[in-house]
């Protein structure tokens, strides 16, 4: 999955700026011409070690498991578990 993810992301970069003058033309027709993976829209933000695509953080680009888990054993700089 996180292949796949890589592979759509190298199409969304390749056609953007071709995908955003064929939306300024109004040209329709060409635009759904082109490949689907190449919409920004289909792209997911996976976690970057377990390609896991819900629970994402964004700050961190982890997944919520794999964020508590370098929290805990202190592979994250600057977090630390709170307690009040």
């Amino acid at each position: 999955m996180k292949a796949r993810e890589v592979k759509r992301q190298k199409l969304v970069d390749r056609y953007a700026e071709k995908r955003a003058t064929l939306k300024k033309e109004g040209k329709w027709m060409e635009l759904s011409e082109l490949p689907r993976n190449s919409s920004k829209v289909r792209l997911r933000n996976r976690c970057k070690l377990t390609g896991r695509p819900r629970g994402y953080n964004r700050q961190f680009g982890l997944c919520r498991n794999m964020f508590r888990e370098m929290a805990l054993n202190g592979k994250i700089p600057g977090v630390t578990k709170s307690s009040w």
